[in-house]
């Protein structure tokens, strides 16, 4: 296996003058350092990791004494997508300290998705009658939890150019067949960090769920977006065929009421943060 070299920046941040270099080796043979540098996730990761460990500098944070340091990146794999666009990356990143200690750094790196909660009601209750709510789950193969019929909210991961409220609008309309403005869309992670939930603390992560941070670095914000329609168009829903087929998408709609999501989506772990979310940005009145 023939490994190449080269180094990177240690950060992309251009208000940030840096002149040292980060050493990169890469047994993925296809990728080049400017495919590295352009790709979006990466892009995110290292600048985020960046503004977390410059945050050492203060006396009074906990590793100030003996900081630790992005040393280096062994790439050992990388997966393309349709045209040849750089779709994951796996990857250990060196973070270690002056004694010698380090911290697990291995990273599969994806990039962000989006997750919707999409609510319906129908249209002949009163709109507080919170009973008759029901949600879309969406039932599909997802191979790397071994199933071929799994429950989870509409989501997808995000184009390289593509706003979050856009890639959720786009996601529904393609998982759901429902056309739904982008401006109908609550951004509900957003909404409950501007609630005072987040720690000051310096950090520039995604304003998103981060659902498997000890392996992965995506980060999925999760929208709301709450439609009244006739019972019968809801009705019609449950069991329709959607999805991109022609691109391996196999997916079959479930209405479920919206008490019961919790239950019925159980093993997702966005299903449960997206219901947890609504149910807790409800109880402060802030939907």
């Amino acid at each position: 296996m023939s490994i190449s070299n080269f180094t990177i920046p240690r950060t992309l941040d251009r208000d940030v003058a840096d002149t040292d270099s980060l050493p990169v080796s890469s047994a993925a043979q296809q990728l080049s350092r400017d495919d590295l540098l352009r790709f979006p996730a990466f892009r995110i990761w290292l600048s985020t990791l960046h503004r977390s460990l410059s945050r050492q500098q203060h006396p009074s944070h906990e590793f100030a004494s003996d900081p630790y340091v992005l040393r280096k990146i062994e790439i050992q794999a990388a997966d393309y997508f349709g045209g040849g666009r750089l779709g994951f990356l796996k990857f250990k990143a060196e973070v270690s300290n002056g004694n010698g200690e380090t911290l697990p750094g291995s990273v599969f790196l994806r990039g962000g998705s989006v997750g919707m909660l999409l609510i319906l009601q129908p249209d002949d209750v009163s709109p507080t009658a919170e009973s008759e709510k029901r949600a879309i789950l969406t039932i599909q193969p997802r191979i790397p939890a071994g199933s071929l019929a799994f429950a989870e909210i509409p989501a997808g991961m995000l184009d390289d150019s593509g706003s979050f409220a856009g890639g959720a609008a786009k996601e529904i309309q393609e998982e759901t067949g429902l056309t739904i403005p982008q401006d109908e869309l609550i951004d509900m992670t957003s909404l409950a960090l501007q609630s005072g939930t987040e720690a000051d603390d310096g950090e520039a992560l995604q304003r998103a769920v981060y659902p498997s941070a000890g392996g992965s670095d995506e980060f999925i914000p999760l929208f709301l977006c709450q439609k009244r329609m006739a019972r019968k168009d809801i009705e019609a829903l449950q069991g329709r065929l959607s999805g991109l087929r022609q691109h391996g998408e196999k997916i079959t709609l479930k209405v479920v009421p919206l008490k019961d999501l919790w239950r019925e989506g159980l093993r997702d772990g966005k299903t449960l943060a997206a219901w947890a979310l609504y149910r807790g940005l409800r109880d402060e009145g802030k939907l």
